[in-house]
């Protein structure tokens, strides 16, 4: 019977956590961002890695970015892609209620700034490529790339614990904000990135 206690405490206390962050909190500042280390943003990981059109000047991959990742569809997406450019990181889960309610406000936004924010998305939290792939098409986000983060590498690389939560990234690659926004808030932050 211990076995099976010391089974259950663990996966119960995951689905704890996991319902916890699907609460629809409105932390809205800075200060709701998890206390664990997110990396230096400034240090030049892959310095002259070519990045962006051919023929134009290389931006450096500041460390923040120098990660690779699966897309929900199964392509490969590389974080240095974003060097030189403002971006968004939204982290999102399938099974998220709130996620799924502001779906269609991200997508606008992804729209709206398509030509000077890079906005991804970011599933994880055990969502599965297949709910993960029907979120995207049923909410309209598949539009722009969306990774499968299930084991939370790129998770973890963010300090982000919880789903609903954005990544503000300058064209430096410098974390400007981590946390939850509000739409308003987002949208506010985004202009000023741009």
């Amino acid at each position: 019977m211990p076995a099976t206690r010391s089974t259950l405490l663990p996966i119960t206390l995951t689905a704890v956590l996991a319902l916890a962050g699907c609460t629809g909190s409105d932390r809205t500042t800075d200060e709701a961002a998890p206390a664990a280390p997110t990396p230096a943003a400034t240090t030049p990981a892959s310095a002259g890695t070519p990045t962006g059109p051919p023929g134009a000047a290389a931006a450096p991959v500041p460390a923040t970015l120098d990660f690779t990742a699966r897309t929900i569809d199964g392509g490969s997406f590389a974080g240095s892609s974003l060097a030189g450019e403002p971006a968004v990181l939204w982290f999102w889960a399938a099974w998220c209620s709130r996620c799924r309610g502001v779906a269609d406000d991200v997508a606008a936004l992804r729209r709206d700034n398509a030509d000077r924010v890079n906005l991804i998305g970011v599933a994880g939290l055990g969502s599965g490529g297949d709910a993960m792939r029907r979120f995207a098409r049923d909410t309209g986000i598949a539009t722009f790339p969306n990774l499968a983060d299930d084991e939370g590498a790129v998770w973890r690389r963010f300090g982000v614990t919880s789903q609903e939560w954005y990544v503000l990234l300058d064209s430096t690659g410098a974390v400007v904000h981590s946390g939850a926004l509000s739409q308003a808030e987002l949208r506010r932050r985004v202009a000023e990135l741009a």
